[in-house]
Order: C-alpha cells, then sequence, then structure tokens
C-alpha cells in the first residue's frame, strides 16, 4: 500500500505522460502518408517550378520589351522600385479596404443565412441548394451579369432605385457596384462553410441554456459564437485569400478604373506581366502578393484559435 502511494500521487500531481503508439496506430499514421503522397506530389509538381521560377525573376532584370534574357542579376531592386512605387502603395491601400469591407460585410449576410437555414421550415433544402446557384456561376459570367444591371442605358439598377446615376464612372459607386456583385458571388461559399459549422453543434446545450433562462441574444453570443469559431476561421481565410487577390471582377467590371481607383494588386501585377511585360518587376509583385497571402491567414489562423479550457 505504502510502496504504490507515491506513484498514485506522482500520477495525480505530475504531467501524465502520453501511452506509446502501438504498432496499429503507426501503421495507419504510415498508410495516410502514403495516401496524401500523391496529392503533395502532384501540388508541388505544379506550383513548385512556377514559383521557383517567379522568384528567380523577382531578382532579375527580366523585360521582354528590350529583349528576352538581356537582363541580369538586380539582387533586391524590384523590391526597392516596389516599396517605393505610389501605385504600388495605393494598390495596397485599395486591396487592403476591399478585403476587408467586403469579407466583414459578407460574413454577415452569410452568418444571417446560414442561421435561417438551419432552422426548420418547408422548402428549407430547395433554399439550400438554390443559395449555390450564384456561386456557381463563373466569376467573368456574374461579373459581366452585373456590369450590365449597372449599366445606365441597359440596366435595371437605376429604374428600380429610381436615379440616374453612371455607376461605372465615380469612384465611390463603382466600388459599390463591385462590392455588390462580389457579395452575391460570395455569401453563398460563406454561408455554406457556417452552416456546416452550425449542424455540429448539439442541440442539448441550447436547451440547457433555454432552461437556465438565456435570451436568444446571449445563447448566440455565449454559445453559437464560441463554438462557430473553427468554421468562421475556415471561411474566413479562403475569403480573406480570395478578395486579396481579386481580379476578374474588377477586370470586368471598371478595368481599374476611373482612371486607377480600382486597381488592385492583382490588377497591377496583371499590368506589369502581360502588358508591360516586366517579368522582374512583376516577379517581385508576385512574391510579395504570396507573402501578404500568408501573413494574412496565419493572422486569422491565430485570431481565431479556439481558447484553451482552463482546468
Amino acid at each position: 500500500m505504502s510502496a504504490r502511494a507515491p506513484t498514485i500521487a506522482g500520477a495525480a500531481g505530475g504531467r501524465r505522460r502520453r501511452p506509446p503508439a502501438s504498432g496499429r496506430a503507426r501503421a495507419d499514421r504510415r498508410l495516410g502518408y502514403a495516401l496524401v503522397a500523391p496529392a503533395v506530389i502532384l501540388l508541388l509538381a505544379v506550383t513548385a517550378y512556377p514559383l521557383g521560377y517567379n522568384i528567380w525573376n523577382s531578382f532579375h532584370a527580366e523585360n521582354l520589351s528590350v529583349g528576352f534574357g538581356q537582363g541580369g542579376w538586380v539582387g533586391v531592386d524590384n523590391y526597392s522600385k516596389m516599396f517605393n512605387s505610389s501605385d504600388w502603395l495605393s494598390a495596397l491601400e485599395r486591396t487592403a479596404a476591399f478585403a476587408g469591407v467586403s469579407v466583414a460585410l459578407e460574413t454577415v449576410i452569410a452568418l444571417g443565412l446560414a442561421l435561417m437555414l438551419h432552422r426548420r421550415f418547408r422548402g428549407r433544402a430547395l433554399l439550400r441548394v438554390a443559395i449555390l446557384i450564384p456561386w456557381a456561376v463563373p466569376t467573368v459570367v456574374s461579373a459581366t451579369l452585373w456590369k450590365t444591371m449597372f449599366d445606365q442605358r441597359a440596366g435595371f439598377v437605376d429604374y428600380v432605385f429610381g436615379i440616374h446615376t453612371t455607376w461605372l464612372a465615380g469612384i465611390w459607386t463603382s466600388w459599390a457596384a463591385v462590392l455588390v456583385a462580389d457579395a452575391w458571388k460570395n455569401v453563398p461559399f460563406i454561408a455554406i462553410i457556417l452552416l456546416a459549422g452550425l449542424q455540429v453543434i448539439p442541440q442539448e446545450i441550447y436547451e440547457a441554456a433555454r432552461i437556465d433562462g438565456a435570451s436568444w441574444w446571449q445563447s448566440f453570443r455565449k454559445l453559437t459564437l464560441p463554438l462557430l469559431r473553427p468554421a468562421l476561421a475556415v471561411a474566413l481565410v479562403f475569403r480573406l485569400l480570395s478578395a486579396f487577390l481579386v481580379f476578374d471582377v474588377i477586370y470586368i467590371m471598371t478595368g481599374g478604373g476611373p482612371g486607377l481607383s480600382t486597381e488592385t494588386l492583382s490588377f497591377l501585377n496583371w499590368q506589369t506581366f502581360l502588358v508591360d511585360t516586366d517579368f522582374g518587376y512583376g516577379g517581385a509583385i508576385s512574391v510579395m502578393l504570396v507573402v501578404l497571402c500568408l501573413l494574412v491567414a496565419g493572422l486569422v489562423m491565430r485570431l481565431m484559435r479556439p481558447s484553451e479550457v482552463s482546468t
């Protein structure tokens, strides 16, 4: 009895050791690695060479307008040019502002839509399928559709609101039109992710909260939002990255105009690569876009990390 006491006390007071993995667990782990290996190898084969070549270009002066291969090693000159460029800094500000505003509005709308679709009502299954239609429409098609609807002569937006505005000719009205088109396309995507998160929350906790006298708002704030954080994190990461890389809706609806008022980083990158054919400077912009996206994703995952329960 006395011989076992220290062992029990030590196990209770100290940190428990994780039991060694069994042979079956190690075999399952190796099988999992083997199953995902082809996909990882394929992704590396598709992305590793273009990414590496792009990084190589960013340290060279490669401009097709003066001849391919005419430039040499320039070190960080392309990055210095980028950081000192007012066009790049302005595009960064517009991109960050668009990503923040669009994702915030779309998340709020999508959360309300997910909460509605989570309730039981007649026709819910049909509505769940119907809301995926905007997301399934190609972005080029949806952007062209919204560009036509905002047109002063061919569209019906002015007719519905009883106004006469050249939407895509003004700075703020152009951004408003782009935000509407982007929200119509991406709100269903966020809503489906949040709906999936809502469906895995046990209903018993809501019943217990209702018995304790909690209001709907208290249950939503204290139960739904904390338990929905993993789904919110996934939705925010995907949407922030796609918003930060927005190009097609800008290209179709405004072409970066009026002037340069709607030019984003991806649009500037396209302009540098395919119009100015400056692969060195364009490579630096592309590399910085990748770095910024990784930073944004890491920040969101850190902020949305579930809080640890203290014992």
